[in-house]
């Protein structure tokens, strides 16, 4: 799974539904299934959670990724920490274009870690909405506006089993939407505006 997710990103897809690429693979239309809460802290859940580490680090363009992306219909999601680093929306473009900027972002993820977020539930979403750019790893290089809050509290449990709350805005907020879509079989493309094929910026 995690090689064909490098595939979308070299080979542009040729429609919205063509393999893992446009969102056919039946993994990605599934709800999810809870972890027990007793396997969370078991080898094959930290097995699992390794692979989507891996997988998100592989992806110089990716900010987060749902367990389903990668083959497991498991209710995880996995945030980088890299959009935590100070100016990184600003400077996104930048850090992903030259080798010294690759390394810089390197040296940034091995000290703000990734969050995790095991089965995941939406408390909360501000009635303010707005269009706001997005793309996916599992449909690239497809790109468009979507309609999401621009504030959201999610309640979940860490890779410790402990239950904790998040509040964002802005861009994490859009994240908590995204990867939640993602645990219940939906896709930004099936709900987003002004769908158009794009190369990543670093291509």
């Amino acid at each position: 799974m995690i090689r064909k997710i490098l595939q979308a990103n070299q080979k542009p897809a040729r429609n919205a539904t063509h393999s893992v690429a446009g969102g056919e693979e039946k993994v990605l239309r599934e709800i999810a299934k809870d972890v027990d809460l007793k396997d969370i802290k078991t080898i094959k859940t930290k097995r699992v959670l390794k692979e989507m580490r891996e997988a998100l680090a592989s992806q110089s363009d990716g900010v987060a990724i749902a367990a389903p992306q990668i083959g497991y219909s498991l209710r995880i999601f996995v945030v980088s920490g890299k959009i935590f680093e100070k100016d990184f929306l600003n400077n996104r473009k930048e850090r992903m274009s030259g080798e010294k900027k690759k390394n810089d972002a390197v040296e940034v993820k091995s000290k703000i870690k990734n969050l995790i977020f095991i089965n995941p539930k939406i408390s909360k979403l501000s009635r303010e909405r707005t269009w706001v750019p997005e793309g996916c790893l599992s449909v690239r290089p497809l790109y468009g506006k979507t309609f999401r809050s621009t504030k959201a509290t999610v309640e979940a449990y860490d890779e410790t089993g402990k239950k904790f709350t998040r509040g964002a805005s802005g861009l994490l907020a859009q994240i908590f939407q995204h990867e939640t879509d993602h645990l219940n079989g939906i896709l930004f493309i099936d709900h987003a505006k002004d769908i158009k094929a794009e190369q990543p910026q670093h291509a």
